[in-house]
């Protein structure tokens, strides 16, 4: 799904409407997973969707993200792209920093599942992989 976000330069806060759009990006996410009878991964995949998105509105300098779920030989594939030419990286944070921990948090959650996650060299693209858990 590509969406549209705002312009914004610099250290300009995120407008309202591009911060509803992590709201929408997670529910349509777990519409997806609840369809294809993954439910029982949707908590996970909610957060690494709200963490990668939050990510892309904040630091892009770019007017859209594009974020594709794909399920491919049983694992769940989630891709963020945007139009940032910098690579992100996980911040060493203080412990009472508010916030800062989007990407500490998507390896986190794909070394729980054996998953996997990466940048793109060029940094336009953020993705985790999850094995999927048939019961």
């Amino acid at each position: 799904m590509r969406f549209p976000i705002s312009a914004r330069s610099g250290q300009d806060s995120i407008p309202a409407q591009d911060a509803r759009l992590v709201r929408v990006m997670r529910h349509l996410a777990k519409t997806c997973l609840d369809n294809c009878g993954l439910a029982d991964m949707a908590d996970d995949v909610e957060l690494v969707v709200s963490e990668l998105i939050t990510n892309a509105i904040q630091h892009s300098h770019g007017t859209q993200i594009t974020m594709t779920l794909r399920l491919v030989s049983e694992v769940l594939r989630l891709t963020v792209r945007d139009d940032t030419r910098c690579r992100p990286r996980i911040q060493r944070l203080r412990d009472d920093a508010e916030d800062g921990r989007g990407l500490f948090l998507v390896r986190q959650i794909a070394e729980q599942h054996r998953g996997s996650w990466g940048i793109s060299p060029d940094g336009t693209i953020t993705w985790c992989a999850l094995p999927i858990r048939r019961r």
